[in-house]
């Protein structure tokens, strides 16, 4: 094994797992140690089902993934006591207050640290007192965050725990996910919708459409990987039309998106920006995921 594979949180190599209806082709991405991943792409582009083979809750028809190089499946009750996980639902009983969670969920890990635990629903500000049910959404967004960081676990998946959220409950989230890596030991794969949050926290972003990965490496390299073009109907030659990703005409003009490399030898009447994540999903979509 390699040293930078050594060094990997998440190494998901060729996966490919096969629905009825859809597919996950050759899915490759490796999320370093330390970093922050967001994954992003649209509704039925293959994000819960990659999640769900990470977490070997699905079978996958071919392909390997590793968690601190072990094997997700032949290591599994190891990779487990690694891993910790916050979904977008919350799936504890809605009668039980903190200390009946803890009861709970402790005994599945080798590492649950009681005092961990208690400093976390401190700093949290959650009342130990209150019964699940009673909590605000963001309110019980730590109490998730509270259980997945009390067992050692150095892989954090999350997969849509900000939707819902407020802007300031976002953001206490992002904070929390800062502190969780500062060590660097510590990795978060973040699954979401609301890219504004991963422009201000990722690393690295893994970007996937119709079951293949249109992008996979660091957030600047997507950023300036990429450029939204706009020109009049006299600029745009066959060329420039072929290299356009999601390529929009109107009366006035023509939009899309653009390899940076691509806009070698183009018109220097065309204007040229940067795109913000949600800019390149919306134009990968539009085009059917051409890369």
């Amino acid at each position: 094994m390699s040293d930078a594979a050594m060094n990997d949180a998440l190494e998901v190599i060729g996966l490919r797992k096969r629905y009825r209806d859809f597919r996950l082709d050759s899915v490759s991405f490796s999320l370093p140690a330390g970093y922050i991943m967001g994954f992003v792409g649209q509704n039925g582009a293959g994000k819960t089902t990659t999640i769900r083979c990470i977490l070997n809750m699905a079978v996958p028809d071919g392909g390997e993934i590793k968690v601190f190089g072990l094997d997700n499946r032949a290591d599994e009750l190891a990779v487990k006591q690694e891993v910790a996980v916050v979904f977008d639902e919350i799936f504890f009983v809605d009668s039980w207050r903190a200390s009946d969670v803890q009861n709970a969920i402790q005994g599945f890990y080798t590492r649950w640290d009681r005092a961990r635990f208690a400093r976390y629903l401190s700093d949290f500000d959650l009342p130990p007192d209150k019964r699940v049910r009673e909590l605000s959404r963001g309110m019980k967004m730590k109490l998730m965050l509270a259980v997945a960081m009390s067992h050692g676990a150095k892989l954090l998946i999350l997969d849509e725990p900000t939707s819902g959220l407020d802007p300031v409950a976002r953001g206490e989230l992002l904070d929390i996910l800062r502190d969780y890596i500062a060590d660097g030991t510590k990795s978060v794969f973040f699954s979401t919708h609301i890219t504004s949050d991963l422009e201000r926290i990722a690393d690295y972003i893994t970007l996937i459409d119709a079951g293949h990965i249109f992008y996979t490496g660091t957030k600047d390299g997507l950023l300036e990987h990429f450029r939204i073009v706009k020109g009049s109907a006299v600029d745009l030659t066959e060329p420039l039309r072929r290299a356009i990703i999601g390529f929009s005409q109107a009366s006035t003009g023509f939009t899309g998106l653009i390899r940076t490399d691509d806009l070698r030898g183009a018109p220097a009447a065309l204007v040229t920006e940067a795109p913000t994540i949600d800019e390149i999903l919306i134009h990968i979509s539009k085009d059917g995921g051409r890369s």
